[in-house]
C-alpha cells in the first residue's frame, strides 16, 4: 500500500520534470507547458493503475485503436487538404504581421498623429508652435493645453489634438476651464488618396475587400459609442468613402 501511495506521488513529479525537459527543448509557451503537464501527468497516472491492474489494459489501447482506424480512413483525405491548410496558415501568419505593424497616419498644420491599429495607443509629433518637434506623449497636460490654445486657428489640428486628449487625459477640459474652445466636428481638409491611404493604414492599390477589413478594424477601436473620436471615426469615415467611390 505504501509502495503503491508513493508511486502515485513521484509520478507528478516525474511529470514536470519531462515537460520541463520537453519545454526548453522545443521553446513551449507557457500555456504550451501546463497543458503538456497535464496530459503527461494523466498518461502516467493511466499506466500505473494499468500495471497494478486496477484498469483493463484495453482501456488504453481501445482508444488508440479508434484513432488509429480514423486516421487510416480518412488519410487519403487529409493529405489531400493538407496543402490548403499550409496555405491557410500562412495567410493567417501574414495577416497577423501586417496587422500588428499597421498604423494610420492624419496629418495638419500643427500635428502628425498616428493611431497603432494593435494597440489602439494615439500619439504624435508637433509640426509647428513652440512645442515643434516634441512627441504629445513627453508633454504635460499644461503644455497640450497651451499648444490646444495655440492652434486654435486650425480646426484639423483642433479637433486632433482633443482626440488625443480625451483619451490621455479625460478631465482636460476642466483644467483647460473657459478657454477650451468646443470644435466643429466638421473639416475642412481636402480629402486625397494618399490622405485616405495613410488613414486606414495601406498600401498600393488595396481592393475593396482590404478597405472594408480595414474600416472596420479602425471602427472598432475609434467609434465614440467605445470611447472613440467623433473626428478620428469622420476621417475613418470619409478614407473609406473617397477609395470606395
Amino acid at each position: 500500500m505504501i509502495f503503491r501511495l508513493l508511486v502515485l506521488l513521484v509520478l507528478p513529479v516525474l511529470a514536470y520534470y519531462l515537460v520541463r525537459s520537453l519545454s526548453k527543448r522545443f521553446s513551449l509557451t507557457p500555456r504550451q507547458t501546463r497543458i503538456l503537464f497535464v496530459i503527461v501527468a494523466a498518461l502516467l497516472v493511466v499506466a500505473v493503475l494499468v500495471v497494478l491492474g486496477r484498469l483493463p489494459v484495453h482501456f488504453i489501447f481501445a482508444p488508440l485503436g479508434a484513432a488509429a482506424a480514423f486516421i487510416l480512413r480518412f488519410l487519403p483525405t487529409l493529405l489531400r487538404l493538407a496543402p490548403f491548410w499550409g496555405m491557410f496558415k500562412s495567410r493567417m501568419a501574414s495577416a497577423n504581421a501586417s496587422q500588428s505593424n499597421q498604423t494610420s497616419k492624419i496629418r495638419t498644420h500643427y500635428l502628425a498623429m498616428e493611431l497603432d491599429h494593435a494597440t489602439g495607443d494615439l500619439d504624435g509629433q508637433v509640426l509647428d508652435g513652440e512645442f515643434a518637434s516634441r512627441r504629445l506623449s513627453d508633454l504635460t497636460l499644461e503644455q497640450l493645453i497651451e499648444l490646444y490654445r495655440s492652434c486654435a486657428s486650425d480646426p484639423d489640428s483642433v479637433q486632433l489634438l482633443e482626440a488625443y486628449l480625451e483619451r490621455s487625459h479625460e478631465n482636460w477640459r476642466e483644467q483647460a476651464g473657459s478657454t477650451g474652445q468646443q470644435s466643429s466636428t466638421d473639416s475642412e481638409s481636402t480629402m486625397t488618396r494618399q490622405l485616405a491611404l495613410e488613414i486606414l493604414g495601406l498600401e498600393g492599390d488595396p481592393d475593396k475587400d482590404e478597405i472594408i477589413r480595414a474600416h472596420r478594424a479602425l471602427m472598432q477601436k475609434m467609434h465614440p459609442d467605445r470611447g472613440g473620436s467623433s473626428y478620428l471615426a469622420q476621417k475613418i469615415n470619409a478614407a473609406k468613402d473617397f477609395l470606395l467611390q
